[in-house]
């Protein structure tokens, strides 16, 4: 986790995060003066540990809810993390205070703070000037693209272990100084990220199961004797988390968070985890808690992180993020208006492609084009999710990999200065949330087209070289969640052919909404004289099989549209091919394959269409489409790049 996110977090961030902590560390402060004689001096000091682990606000615990609900990225995630971070370190640092404060109280424990003091201020020392500066050595020492040699991992535990004896000396809680030495560990690779892949598994996966699998068989719930303090700690648990609720859902509302985000903010930072779990059983081993104490707070972990997850799943629904009320496609948008593109690149080659279709799609001052390029890199070795504006001046730790690509788009927009506009964002996500980031930036730049890359590249021999099942993963929760239309670029580039200074652009037409989109994007490509077009419409024997009769309507419609633009242009061919089921379409769609640079079609289509009949069977690549899964075998050779365009989402209107 990089301390400075806590800096740059809004207004709103600082005020939740500080007063959900401030307001219920105050009230139990209240509630301790209140029932200091109410309690058996007994019982006293597994009260006040009670309230002091339920004004905790543990970060791991709050980002793994976020994880597994999968709103991570979501506006509401993010300032979910940005508040949580700020808590945490409130927290704790309240918690030290009022340790510090009790023991000023005794009169013979001034030695004792001072001792306490002094190891705290070594500890910080300690990190800062020992532990920094060991690990940026480390990385130094790494070479670049490699990670990180045994030895120095081994290092880097032995680094814990000296600040955990430091921090349990010194009188905290032994997880304060570990957490302290994360925030100082530069993030991401090679350091960062080498020890999440290391230690993850072994953490997340074993050790932190077995804790709650553990603790869950010490809990015993028949025998219970002392039924007063158990009513006592149920109630004092309900009062904490009712305090913490409205410490966080009223300073939202105050900074205008709407009333459901609200909630589900409160409910999210309320939740509890294995931090507390773990305080709970250090407190049973040290019997400040007895059995039945310890059952019922293990307990009511369980129930708090369950009802938490169920709360906010019914009070957030991720999937209507980028509902919108407005057309955003290429077929509404006019030709004398700006065109708006948002393009993905998770590599260098992906950014040839998009500048390749971008080049092609005949930006003037008529009709300008507003490019929004989103450079995708992989969130390893952090636990907070960034969306990068370069716009603004900020630098991306995605490497040089991610300079090269923002150097390529910046050439094509000098090269077309006047005409083209390009905003480049770098966003640093877990794999499964990237598509959020990328629904995001669409809907916020009002985008009317994504074009996506494929998650299969191909070498200059034609040879597969990569199948990213994740790429894939993203490019098919993206096609659900879009705001406006989607393009998946199947390219080919590398493959070579003869040089050719026309770029010759085949659409391949069955009918239907995703057909008439990849249409009206070819109709602008046609415009450029160096962009030649050839439409082809595949027509069934039986002329009236297949089509509704709106969508005929909507189709000749556009196609007339073609034929007249055609005959004003000598550089757009329309013509029609009778077919009577799936493999003649087939036969025809491969012969097309060696005359185009660049193949546009439509993704979905009709089931009973009877051009593409028996074509489905076969279909491996469903987020493509029978036509498209046909131009995108990992077995084709030929040098053709295929654009599937996916039309605005019906539900997104």
């Amino acid at each position: 986790m990089d301390p400075r996110t806590v800096l740059r977090t809004g207004i709103e961030a600082w005020t939740i995060g500080v007063l959900a902590v401030t307001i219920p560390v105050s009230g139990g402060l209240v509630l301790t003066i209140v029932n200091q004689n109410r309690i058996h001096r007994y019982r006293w000091p597994a009260y006040k540990n009670i309230i002091g682990i339920q004004n905790l606000f543990p970060f791991p615990v709050i980002a793994s809810m976020l994880v597994d609900l999968k709103i991570m990225n979501s506006e509401l995630g993010r300032l979910a993390l940005a508040a949580a971070l700020i808590s945490d370190l409130t927290s704790n640092l309240t918690a030290t205070i009022i340790s510090y404060g009790r023991l000023g109280q005794m009169g013979y424990a001034s030695a004792i703070m001072v001792h306490s003091s002094v190891l705290t201020l070594g500890l910080i020392l300690f990190i800062l000037f020992v532990g920094r500066p060991l690990c940026l050595w480390i990385i130094q020492k790494t070479p670049e693209g490699k990670p990180v040699c045994r030895f120095h991992i081994i290092l880097t535990s032995l680094l814990v272990l000296v600040v955990v004896l430091l921090t349990d000396n010194a009188g905290l809680n032994y997880m304060y100084g570990p957490f302290l030495l994360g925030l100082a560990v530069p993030d991401g690779p090679p350091l960062g990220a080498t020890l999440v892949d290391r230690l993850e598994t072994l953490i997340s996966g074993l050790l932190a199961p077995l804790l709650v699998t553990y603790c869950g068989m010490k809990v015993n719930l028949v025998e219970l004797y002392d039924l007063k303090f158990i009513g006592t700690v149920w109630l004092v648990l309900g009062i904490c988390l009712l305090t913490k609720l409205a410490a966080i859902f009223i300073p939202a509302l105050i900074c205008r968070v709407p009333v459901k985000d609200a909630a589900a903010l409160a409910f999210v930072m309320s939740g509890q985890g294995v931090v507390q779990m773990s305080f709970y059983y250090y407190n049973a081993v040290n019997q400040t808690f007895d059995g039945e104490t310890f059952s019922m707070l293990t307990t009511s972990v369980l129930i708090q992180a369950a009802a938490a997850n169920i709360i906010v799943k019914s009070l957030y629904d991720y999937s209507r993020m980028y509902t919108g009320y407005q057309k955003r496609d290429i077929q509404h948008t006019t030709a004398n208006s700006e065109l708006r593109v948002l393009t993905c690149a998770h590599r260098v080659d992906d950014v040839l492609a998009a500048r390749k279709v971008l080049e092609a799609s005949f930006p003037r001052k008529e009709s300008p084009l507003a490019v929004y390029a989103l450079h995708l890199v992989e969130l390893v070795g952090r636990a907070h999710p960034q969306l990068i504006d370069h716009q603004l001046g900020q630098k991306s730790s995605g490497g040089t990999r991610t300079q090269k690509m923002i150097e390529i788009l910046s050439f094509f927009e000098q090269q077309y200065q006047g005409v083209v506009t390009v905003q480049q964002f770098t966003a640093m996500s877990l794999t499964k949330f990237m598509h959020h980031d990328i629904c995001t930036v669409a809907f916020n730049k009002l985008a009317s087209l994504i074009i996506l890359p494929f998650h299969r590249k191909w070498n200059h021999q034609g040879k597969m070289i990569l199948d990213s099942s994740s790429l894939r993963s993203i490019n098919c929760d993206v096609l659900d969640l879009a705001p406006c239309s989607v393009g998946i670029l199947v390219d080919r580039h590398k493959v070579r052919r003869n040089p050719s200074q026309t770029y010759n652009v085949g659409v391949a037409f069955f009918g239907g909404t995703d057909d008439r989109e990849a249409l009206a994007y070819a109709r602008r490509m046609a415009q450029s004289a160096d962009v030649h077009l050839t439409v082809v419409r595949f027509v069934p024997w039986d002329i009236y099989a297949g089509d509704s009769q709106w969508d005929a309507v909507l189709d000749a419609e556009i196609l007339k549209d073609t034929r007249m633009q055609g005959a004003h242009q000598d550089n757009i061919v329309y013509k029609e091919e009778r077919v009577k089921d799936g493999a003649e379409t087939a036969l025809m769609i491969h012969a097309m394959e060696e005359a185009f640079d660049l193949i546009m079609v439509g993704r979905r289509h009709k089931e009973d269409t009877p051009q593409l009949l028996g074509l489905s069977e076969w279909n491996d690549l469903p987020e493509l489409g029978p036509v498209g899964d046909m131009l995108a075998a990992a077995d084709l050779n030929t040098p053709v790049s295929v654009l599937v365009v996916q039309h605005q989402n019906a539900k997104a209107i």
